[in-house]
C-alpha cells in the first residue's frame, strides 16, 4: 500500500471561522470550524486524493494499521485543525467504557498543540481548585462556569494533553491540531446561552457531563523529551521540523501519520503545503520528506 494524501471533511460549526480556508487552503466557501484531517469515523471519514469516493475507512485494515493496534476495532486515532473564531462550548468527553455504554462509541483522550494563535488568546483546561459536584452543578446553571475553570494563556508551538474526564474549552483566536481517540462524543456543559442558524439552542448534556466529569484541581502534564509531545496507550505524538530531507521509517508496529503545519516540499514525491496529512501504511519502511517546514507525526 502506498503513501496516501488525505482530503478533509469539513465541519461548520456555530464558532468557526475562516483561517482554514484563507490561511490553510481548505476548500470551502464561508467558515469551517473542523477540517477533519486523518478520519475514519462514521460522522466524517477522510478522503484520499486522487481517488474519489474512496475514503481512509475504505481501505484501513489490520495490516496496514500495524500489531500495535491488534485486537482494535477500529482505527484509533481521528486528526482535526480547529479553528476556533468564537468559543466552543464548554465540555467534557467520557472515558471508553461510559462511552461505549452510553453511545455506542469510544471515549476520547486527546491532544492539542496550538498552530496559531491571537494574542492575548487562551484555552480552559480543568479546574483551577478542587470543586465538589453540587458546587459545579450550581456554577453550569447560573452561568458563572467560566470561574471555576483554568485558564492557560497559549503561544503557538504550546501542546496539552487532555484525558477523558478533563472539563475544557478553545477561546477565540486558537486554531489548533487535535490528535485525538477515534470519537465524536462530546457533552456540553455550557454554551454561553447561543443559538444556531435555526434560532434554537444547541443540547446540553449536563447529567451525563456530571457523571463523567474529574472534580479534582487540573494539574498539567510535562512537555515530553526528544521531541515527544504526548504518549498515551492511544497514540504518540512527535513534533518534527525540517530543512532538506528528513529521512523517517515506518515498520509494522504501528501506521504514521505525518500532519505539515509549516512549510512545503514533497513527501517520496508526493507534494504537500501547510495543512495537508499523510497516511503511511504499516510496514512501508524507509520513507522521506524534502523541503523545509514543520510537522507532527503520529503513531500508536
Amino acid at each position: 500500500m502506498e503513501i496516501l494524501k488525505m482530503v478533509p471533511a469539513l465541519k461548520d460549526y456555530i464558532w468557526g471561522g475562516t483561517k482554514l480556508v484563507t490561511k490553510w487552503g481548505k476548500k470551502a466557501e464561508g467558515k469551517v470550524a473542523e477540517s477533519w484531517e486523518l478520519s475514519t469515523h462514521r460522522d466524517g471519514p477522510s478522503g484520499i486524493d486522487g481517488r474519489p469516493k474512496v475514503t481512509l475507512r475504505d481501505v484501513v485494515n489490520a495490516e496496514n494499521m500495524g500489531s500495535n493496534c491488534r485486537g482494535l476495532d477500529r482505527f484509533p486515532v481521528l486528526i482535526k485543525l480547529i479553528d476556533a473564531e468564537q468559543k466552543l462550548s464548554v465540555q467534557v468527553h467520557p472515558a471508553d467504557e461510559y462511552a461505549l455504554a452510553r453511545e455506542g462509541d469510544l471515549g476520547k483522550t486527546e491532544m492539542w498543540y496550538i498552530a496559531d494563535c491571537e494574542e492575548g488568546s487562551g484555552i480552559y483546561l480543568g479546574f483551577s481548585r478542587d470543586v465538589s459536584k453540587e458546587e459545579v452543578e450550581r456554577a453550569i446553571a447560573d452561568g458563572s462556569i467560566e470561574g471555576l475553570l483554568n485558564f492557560i494563556p497559549v503561544k503557538k508551538g504550546d501542546s496539552f494533553l487532555i484525558e477523558a474526564g478533563t472539563i475544557h474549552t478553545i477561546c477565540a483566536g486558537v486554531t489548533i491540531c487535535e490528535i485525538q481517540q477515534n470519537s465524536n462524543v462530546t457533552y456540553r456543559v455550557y454554551d454561553y446561552n447561543r443559538v444556531d442558524k435555526s434560532g434554537r439552542k444547541r443540547k446540553l448534556h449536563v447529567e451525563k457531563a456530571l457523571d463523567v466529569l474529574s472534580f479534582k484541581k487540573y494539574l498539567p502534564r510535562g512537555r515530553k523529551e526528544d521531541n515527544v509531545l504526548a504518549s498515551c496507550k492511544y497514540f504518540t505524538v512527535e513534533e518534527r521540523s525540517f530543512s532538506g530531507k528528513e529521512e523517517l521509517f515506518c515498520g509494522g508496529s504501528s501506521f504514521n501519520a505525518v500532519s505539515v503545519l509549516e512549510g512545503k516540499g514533497d513527501i517520496e514525491g508526493i507534494s504537500f503545503r501547510k495543512g495537508d496529512t499523510f497516511f503511511v501504511p504499516a510496514g512501508y519502511g524507509r520513507y522521506s520528506l524534502s523541503g523545509e517546514g514543520l510537522f507532527l507525526l503520529t503513531r500508536v
